[in-house]
């Protein structure tokens, strides 16, 4: 009889452990399925804008938590020139999802490199 039992315990104690582990694991991968920050929505938002424009992102100019999200403004060449000074930039408004899908973006201005913000 106490042997039964000893042999109960121990595969009680196998069985909490691994549900333990399962849900540790379910956990871990719900939570990196998320976007975590700032930085890795804007590297985010960089390379979903150009594999659907076609052009490189020069920068990110700014970066914020939205509803269900992150917005994400990217600085993109569009037309290069020479002088480098008269190339046309612009800045695109990308929206991820919680997860860091690239769910919209238009574009919000068109600029040389040279011009200022007045």
């Amino acid at each position: 009889m106490p042997e039964q039992r000893e042999r109960h315990t121990r595969t009680a104690t196998k069985s909490a452990t691994k549900s333990a582990t399962k849900s540790a694991a379910a956990s871990k991968r719900s939570t990196s399925s998320r976007t975590k920050g700032p930085e890795e929505a804007a590297r985010r938002a960089c390379r979903g804008l150009s594999r659907l424009i076609g052009h490189e992102a020069e920068g990110v100019s700014a970066v914020r938590r939205a509803e269900e999200g992150w917005r994400v403004h990217v600085d993109v060449l569009e037309v290069p020139r020479i002088p480098d000074t008269t190339s046309l930039l612009a800045t695109y408004e990308v929206e991820l999802d919680g997860k860091g899908e690239l769910t919209q973006y238009r574009r919000i201005r068109r600029y040389r490199r040279g011009a200022s913000d007045d």
